[in-house]
């Protein structure tokens, strides 16, 4: 009886020590706070840390509609867009946070702006727009705003789907895969919208 308690006792301390040796994060994050199923990687920390600045883009272009006299499908789109993507930073921010990872500063974030109230663009994120391209934009009136609009948009939401796609294959983050998605279809759908707008 003894030999037998004994035994089990000694099963029992080996698999918490197994099970203590598999609590570590990937990719040197230290998961001990975080549940297995939602350690997270480099990707998704790039994920959040790069589609916060593309989405600060993407609202920062629709800002430029308010106060002008758009078509009733642009007027629709572009507050479809600001809906989504305005909360979607919101829950990035918080990733970021309680992975312990920098915020990134944006170009909506006007205390860290430079001192002719602009912010270098990242051209290396796809379907983000120069400041040139920006300031065509505002100057833009009428009809030709909502064209150049539409071309930019289009280009923008392609690059946040190449991005999202990216995280998809390689993120490990189940929320944040799961955003991902969630981008990916909502924009395909807008583009199709943006698309037949413009006539293509």
């Amino acid at each position: 009886m003894r030999k037998t308690l004994t035994a089990a006792l000694l099963a029992a301390s080996l698999l918490t020590l197994a099970a203590c040796g598999n609590d570590g994060g990937h990719d040197g994050h230290n998961a001990s706070n975080i549940p297995a199923s939602e350690e997270f990687n480099q990707t998704d920390v790039d994920f959040a840390t790069d589609m916060i600045q593309h989405h600060a883009q993407a609202l920062s272009m629709v800002d430029l509609t308010d106060g002008r006299d758009l078509s009733p499908e642009l007027a629709t789109l572009a507050e479809q867009i600001r809906m989504a993507q305005g909360p979607e930073i919101e829950t990035m921010v918080d990733w970021l946070n309680e992975w312990d990872q920098p915020v990134p500063e944006t170009m909506r974030d006007h205390a860290n702006a430079h001192g002719d109230g602009e912010m270098e663009m990242d051209s290396d994120m796809p379907g983000m727009m120069s400041q040139e391209q920006m300031d065509e934009l505002e100057a833009a009136s009428g009809a030709e705003f909502e064209q150049m609009f539409l071309t930019m948009m289009v280009e923008h939401h392609e690059g946040a789907i190449e991005m999202a796609k990216t995280e998809q294959a390689d993120g490990e983050y189940p929320d944040a895969i799961a955003l991902a998605e969630e981008i990916e279809k909502s924009q395909t759908a807008e583009i199709t919208t943006m698309n037949e707008l413009l006539g293509s």
